[in-house]
């Protein structure tokens, strides 16, 4: 054991021999070379720790085990001994020879219960676990007295210099053999004793050798990502992802490699962690695909583990029998206790259960969708997540515009990324042939905003072969906590109210609400503008006539269309400053002749598509003489457990698009971390007007969107279910329908198209009725279908022979003949 003094001469002969090792691997980066003191100091984390757990931003913030920093949190950790295992076999399992096995006993496993602060977990360790971790740690005393020229050994001597380095004493045991119950009971008040103390010393607790000895991590004690649950380093094995046109790789022993990694256990996911970088490599997301095998052919490794989910087959190399046994059995019992909610089918087949009690918020127009999501990205702190299938980066999110730029979408964004929120964003990469919605300039243009702001296209048509699908999502998910889900695109010609106006041929002046009146034909609901409208300056409070704007050649030929205006400053170079600095909340005060659709925002894509989407703030059409198309969708506002499995779907595609795309799997674009749904009710922001509802996210989802083994189709089954169940009425709006409703032939009961369902049904109970009576009814239901399907067809002059065969059908085909003649003399054709 070590004195009190300077290190003995056998310590130093037992460090000697790593100390060459240690200079040659000593990064040259690290050198002090400048003399660069002040990085010397860690940085300050954002937000700082908490009682309750670290920030949820430390999840990107992870770094080489050796080089990490304290992660604990300001309250002690305790170490206690539950109880010893002791096994006797019979025979070696593990080294079978053609020798004679003789009986021999097991080594003792002490089962340990760690509490630091609202974590628990459980550890297992041998006695030579304790052996090798006193040695660690004494070699560690001893290179800290040695001056290494590195800033990460600089650190570390400065902090050990603050405390004590004496370390205490491990008492010599009886070996791993513990026979009698004495020996236990002593033992394991010494053990016991002997971690409390060196938990209670910050220069060894810090060390990655007692860290790794207790099972903890960079992301043990974050409190968004729930309850603690197993984590140790393994050795996995490469392979098993559940890729189109890639499922053969990893899958042969000739393909696969096993790689060092440390695996961390949560309540709905599983991560592992490269130990020299610290970077996440990989997120596996529980579902009901969930299962653990850990026999010798179902993991073709001597010690296993295998873990299973719809999207990879994970296998875990283990050290020994009862390692593995441990492993599998603690995975699965963790998981089915904290996120059984994960594991199986819920209602539609969806991925997600049925959430109660959740504030949500229904929207009809962009208008007040835009408002609230602009209010809900201005209060992130942490993640914004926006998926669209068209986004357009200098669209404004409230209107009139009365301050300047601040709502505009990439200065949303841009200022957001600049107070450190990390803003991801997935865009549908459409075929260029097919569609000018110039994705690649929204990707770019949003890139070179700020570093933390990542942006990625999917799918890759040619590569993934996937041609006639597409991304058609709109969500915008804010700290995992608040989500907006539903038709409505970030994107040029969606913002609309409900005046749904024709025309926008006004200037950007203003008027005071109070002085409206005395503006003849002016008004901020006044739908339709003249062209003169946009000369003249609504009046003015405090001034008794009309004036005339100062006369401006740039805006003059701005206004007719023969200069370019390069950005929405040129737009606001028109307001005056008082009107430019209106409060927040001001635009409810103003009238007048204001723009609300600004250069491509003002469209109509029935009249002409969209082009030069790079020039954003040039008109495309003339809208002096072509209307505008109006805008008419919905979309909705979810809270907690819902926006959790809202923000759960995005991660998972964020994910899979990073592993099948080699161009995102660098280290700038990180894996995504779910938040736990037992932190959901802590809720920083609400969106106002909410109502408390029973919510549950369905979606869309198959092997080349998302990378699961099954396709998920809970939305089309929830449609089905609806209208199966159906009794009094039916409201279908899409505004992506290309066939009559009458023509639908997806969405059929029993081979029935869907406008038909009523009629069918009153058959239906005609027949349930029974007896003559019950034929007669059905037969006139039947009769009564049949003649309203012919009025229909006559009334759109496009007649159809019925499907029987026959003279009836001869006979329809000539009446169809005549009718159509009388529609082509009467110009109906």
């Amino acid at each position: 054991m070590l004195g009190q003094g300077q290190p003995t001469s056998s310590t130093l002969q037992l460090v000697a021999s790593d100390v060459s090792g240690i200079m040659g691997t000593l990064d040259a980066r690290e050198l002090d070379t400048d003399g660069a003191d002040d990085d010397i100091h860690p940085d300050d984390d954002d937000g700082g720790s908490s009682d309750d757990g670290l920030p949820f931003l430390n999840v990107y913030k992870t770094v080489g085990f050796k080089d990490c920093k304290s992660f604990f949190l300001p309250r002690p950790i305790t170490a206690r001994i539950l109880e010893v295992e002791r096994f006797t076999s019979a025979q070696d399992r593990f080294n079978v020879s053609q020798q004679r096995s003789v009986s021999k006993s097991m080594p003792a496993v002490f089962k340990i219960e760690m509490k630091h602060g609202e974590f628990t977990w459980l550890v297992k360790r041998k006695e030579k676990h304790f052996q090798d971790l006193h040695r660690d740690l004494k070699t560690y005393k001893a290179v800290l007295h040695l001056p290494l020229p590195t800033r990460s050994h600089t650190i570390r001597r400065q902090a050990a210099s603050t405390g004590s380095r004496d370390i205490p004493n491990l008492p010599r045991g009886g070996g791993d053999e513990l026979v009698r119950e004495e020996q236990v009971s002593s033992r394991k008040k010494q053990l016991e004793d002997y971690l409390n103390k060196l938990l209670q010393m910050p220069t060894y607790r810090d060390y990655h050798a007692m860290t790794e000895f207790i099972d903890v991590s960079q992301l043990s004690f974050i409190h968004d990502l729930g309850p603690k649950g197993l984590e140790g380093m393994v050795l996995k094995r490469s392979g098993g992802h559940r890729i189109p046109g890639f499922n053969c790789c990893g899958q042969s022993k000739m393909c696969y490699r096993w790689s060092k990694r440390w695996l961390v256990v949560k309540d709905s996911f599983l991560l592992y962690m490269k130990p020299d970088s610290g970077a996440i490599s990989f997120v596996m997301l529980f579902d009901k695909e969930f299962g653990v095998k850990m026999d010798s052919k179902d993991t073709d490794a001597k010690h296993g583990v295998r873990v299973d989910s719809l999207s990879r087959c994970l296998v875990l190399k283990c050290s020994s029998y009862r390692h593995a046994r441990w492993w599998g059995q603690a995975i699965e019992g963790f998981v089915q206790e904290h996120g059984a909610a994960f594991l199986s089918d819920h209602r539609f087949g969806s991925f997600a259960r049925e959430e109660e009690n959740i504030p949500a918020k229904w929207y009809v127009n962009g208008k007040t969708y835009m408002e609230d999501l602009a209010n809900a990205l201005e209060e992130a702190r942490e993640e914004i997540f926006i998926t669209d299938w068209w986004l357009s980066p200098e669209i404004f999110l409230k209107r009139p515009i009365v301050e300047g730029n601040r709502w505009r979408l990439d200065h949303v964004l841009r200022r957001k990324a600049r107070q450190g929120v990390r803003v991801y964003v997935i865009l549908y990469k459409e075929v260029e042939v097919a569609l000018g919605i110039n994705s690649g300039y929204s990707k770019k243009t949003l890139r070179h905003l700020h570093p933390n702001i990542k942006v990625m296209r999917h799918p890759d048509h040619v590569s993934s072969a996937v041609y006639l699908w597409a991304h058609h999502e709109k969500i915008v998910v804010v700290d995992q906590s608040v989500a907006f889900v539903g038709g409505i695109d970030l994107a040029y010609g969606r913002w609309d109210d409900r005046e749904h106006r024709l025309t926008d041929v006004g200037s950007v002046t203003y008027s005071r609400a109070e002085d409206a009146d005395a503006v003849d034909g002016g008004g901020y609901g006044n739908p339709a503008f003249s062209a003169d409208d946009a000369a003249v300056l609504p009046k003015v409070k405090g001034q008794g006539r009309m004036r005339r704007a100062k006369m401006s050649i740039k805006r003059h030929l701005q206004k007719h269309g023969l200069a370019h205006v390069d950005s929405d400053d040129d737009i606001d170079s028109a307001e005056s400053d008082a009107d430019r600095n209106l409060p927040p909340g001001a635009a409810d005060d103003l009238c007048g002749n204001t723009r609300f659709w600004h250069g491509k925002d003002y469209c109509n894509f029935v009249h002409k598509d969209w082009i030069e989407l790079d020039k954003p703030f040039d008109d495309f059409i003339d809208r002096h003489v072509t209307p505008r198309m109006p805008w008419h969708d919905i979309s909705s506002a979810v809270h907690g457990k819902a926006a959790r499995d809202v923000a759960r779907h995005f991660i998972q595609r964020w994910n899979f698009t990073k592993i099948v795309k080699p161009k995102y799997r660098l280290l700038s674009f990180p894996y995504l971390l779910p938040k736990s749904h037992t932190t959901a009710g802590h809720q920083r922001y609400r969106v106002p007007g909410c109502v408390r509802a029973n919510v549950q996210v369905l979606r869309s989802a198959s092997d080349w969107s998302a990378g699961i083994k099954y396709h998920e189709e809970s939305i089309h089954n929830a449609y089905v279910h609806v209208i199966e169940n159906s009794r009094h009425f039916i409201y279908i709006e899409d505004h992506e329908q290309k066939r009559p409703l009458n023509h639908l032939a997806a969405e059929e009961r029993n081979g029935r198209p869907v406008d038909q369902l009523h009629l069918h049904r009153r058959a239906e109970d005609a027949r349930r009725a029974g007896g003559q009576a019950g034929q007669r009814a059905h037969l006139r239901a039947q009769q009564d279908a049949h003649r309203r399907r012919q009025r229909r067809h006559h009334r759109l002059g496009q007649y159809q022979r019925p499907q029987h065969a026959g003279k009836a059908g001869q006979r329809g085909g000539r009446h169809r003949g005549r009718f159509r003649d009388r529609a082509v003399r009467h110009g109906r054709r």
